[in-house]
């Protein structure tokens, strides 16, 4: 392992306080690293006049791993453009739940092991998502966790129909959808009422945010099903669909958000021998 791009969540890493210790952990071990911010900044935020960094676009083509540091919502920050390009993601936990990290802030000397190349990879399923209006598609993206469509600030319920290869599995009123992949099942899903899943397991999961009807359950599917969200006929609001928490995309009576399995995988790099039990068992904890 040569060249590592570390991306550290200013907001959650003070003063750059772990990703200067973890600099220099890995420059002893011979691992030269690249800094880079995982998402732009707001501009009157100031950045260290002793640090350099990097841009990102430029350092991935040559990296061989990266190391975000921050919670859950860095590591998804990266997981788009690093899954594109087949570099695995190691995360350092600075947040809160921290599901997907590998390392709290006090377990850096535990980078070490990078160098000497004593890993492992664990593959997790990422989900494809589409919005098309007519003939037209209006959004692409691939995500980790989940796509979410649901109502806007408006305290009014929507009516969404979900299909399964064309097959309708739930009419639902309430505040929403989740479709979450088995990573993303320990995140908004869990809050909303939907089961814990394996990350190796290869399925998705399909769960209603406050439904208004008493037989709404979630729903766990193949994944090699096609899943369609989209408003039922009369239906008076809008929807809006955001995948990993991003930027809403507004939806209008018509459109079909159409949900499957992605041909990419992230790359998530284990250091420690540690079953997914143990890691639900410790973060639950915390709660």
């Amino acid at each position: 392992m040569k060249n590592v791009i570390l991306t550290p969540n200013p907001y959650r890493d003070k003063n750059f306080g772990t990703v200067r210790s973890a600099m220099q952990v890995l420059r002893e071990a011979g691992v030269q690293t690249r800094l880079c911010l995982p998402f732009e900044v707001d501009h009157s935020y100031d950045l260290p006049r002793d640090l350099r960094f990097s841009r990102l676009d430029r350092e991935l083509p040559n990296a061989e791993m990266v190391i975000c540091f921050g919670g859950d919502g860095t590591i998804l920050h990266m997981a788009k453009a690093a899954t594109r390009r087949g570099i695995p993601i190691l995360g350092v936990n600075i947040g809160t739940m921290g599901f997907m990290a590998e390392l709290e802030s006090t377990e850096l000397e535990k980078l070490k092991s990078i160098a000497a190349g004593e890993y492992t990879l664990d593959s997790r399923m990422m989900l494809d998502v589409t919005i098309q209006r007519d003939r037209d598609i209006l959004f692409h993206d691939i995500c980790l966790n989940d796509v979410v469509v649901t109502k806007g600030a408006v305290a009014r319920i929507v009516h969404l129909a979900v299909k399964c290869d064309g097959t309708q599995v739930m009419e639902s009123g309430g505040d929403g959808i989740i479709v979450s992949t088995p990573t993303g099942s320990t995140a908004y899903n869990f809050s909303a009422g939907g089961p814990i899943v394996e990350p190796e397991a290869r399925n998705m999961i399909i769960t209603p945010i406050c439904a208004h009807e008493v037989g709404s359950r979630s729903i766990v599917t193949s994944n090699k099903r096609i899943i369609t969200v989209e408003m039922v006929r009369n239906a008076r609001r809008n929807a809006y669909l955001s995948v990993d928490g991003g930027k809403a995309v507004r939806l209008n009576m018509g459109d079909v958000a159409t949900v499957k399995k992605s041909h990419l995988e992230t790359k998530l790099v284990r250091l420690k021998d540690r079953s997914f039990y143990d890691v639900v068992n410790a973060k639950f904890k915390r709660m």
